[in-house]
């Protein structure tokens, strides 16, 4: 079967939209399909279209919808669909839901978030992440890794504004990886790193290199104020690596109810809390990583491919 893959995000790409797509596209070739990957659908034949971001791919969602009606259409939701876009330009974001024959969440909240007429046509994909081996974690420090690139949605300064509140006896020190969006936002982290002798900015790094930091590091911090299912969280998770997160549907629904490290999305004397449970508890740090462990089995390439399977099924092109 021919598959069109349509993302907005370009090749070479760091952005979590390419890294979901090319990962895709690895699982349905596995599964016997040819699949294009591109920023647009530029009329070539397909069987079937899957496109990442309702808002963003919504030219190329309605111009597949137009020439081929009767072929199956399957629009994965973002975070900024979601959370965004519904709100502040709803009329593309709900066109290219009711083209869709199929949406797709990536976190177990979604249903809750979009509107009621199109929850029969959701199906849930968690994002999967390859396993990683621990290493020794530097022994001076505490480390603790923010991976996500600097723009709005991700709240990025706020570990290191919380590891600000640390005593001076505490080894707490922030990593972060990611991309500054904006020059704005790489004067800011600029700046609070000569401000913070806890934060250290790194900036974008190879996938290879976020890897190594999050087999050392202690723990990790995801403070989005929105998220549609980060895959940084299934990498944290296969890394058996801690999470503390934001109290938000995009998180909660990946690590679940249950999951004892939230704090309240912006809250930084919450988060420098937990931060410091963190370092000095270490019973606190192993609940957090058992936490993660009970949810392991949603972020594996398995569990991935064959909800996939199941979905192409259902569409009758499995």
């Amino acid at each position: 079967m021919r598959i069109a893959l349509v993302t907005p995000a370009p090749p070479r790409s760091l952005n979590g939209n390419r890294n979901t797509a090319l990962r895709w596209a690895g699982i349905l070739r596995r599964l016997g399909h040819r699949v294009q990957v591109s920023l647009d659908w530029d009329g070539a034949p397909a069987d079937l279209m899957v496109a990442l971001h309702a808002w963003r791919s919504a030219a190329a969602i309605a111009a597949f919808d137009r020439a081929v009606p009767d072929r199956p259409l399957v629009v994965a939701l973002t975070g900024t669909d979601i959370y965004r876009f519904q709100a502040s330009d709803p009329a593309p974001t709900l066109a290219s839901m009711r083209c869709a024959d199929r949406l797709i969440g990536l976190h177990d909240r979604v249903a809750a978030d979009i509107p009621a007429a199109f929850a029969g046509k959701l199906r849930v994909i968690h994002q999967s992440a390859a396993p990683l081996r621990r290493t020794a974690p530097r022994t001076r420090r505490f480390e603790v890794v923010v991976v996500g690139h600097l723009r709005d949605e991700k709240d990025p300064l706020r570990a290191a504004l919380a590891a600000r509140l640390a005593p001076a006896s505490s080894r707490l020190a922030v990593t972060h990886l990611g991309k500054a969006h904006e020059a704005a936002w790489a004067a800011a982290a600029e700046a609070e790193m000569a401000a913070n002798p806890r934060y250290r900015w790194r900036g974008e790094v190879a996938h290879a290199e976020v890897r190594r930091v999050m087999a050392r590091a202690r723990l990790m911090v995801l403070s989005s104020i929105m998220e549609g299912g980060a895959n940084v969280i299934s990498e944290a998770v296969a890394a058996d690596l801690p999470v503390i997160a934001s109290a938000i549907p995009g998180s909660i629904g990946l690590l679940g109810d249950d999951h004892p490290g939230y704090y309240a999305a912006g809250d930084t004397a919450a988060l420098a809390q937990l931060l410091a449970r963190a370092e000095r508890e270490p019973a606190f740090l192993a609940a957090l990583g058992a936490a993660g462990r009970r949810r392991a089995r949603l972020f594996t390439r398995d569990h991935e491919t064959a909800a996939w399977r199941a979905l192409l099924a259902e569409l009758g092109v499995g």
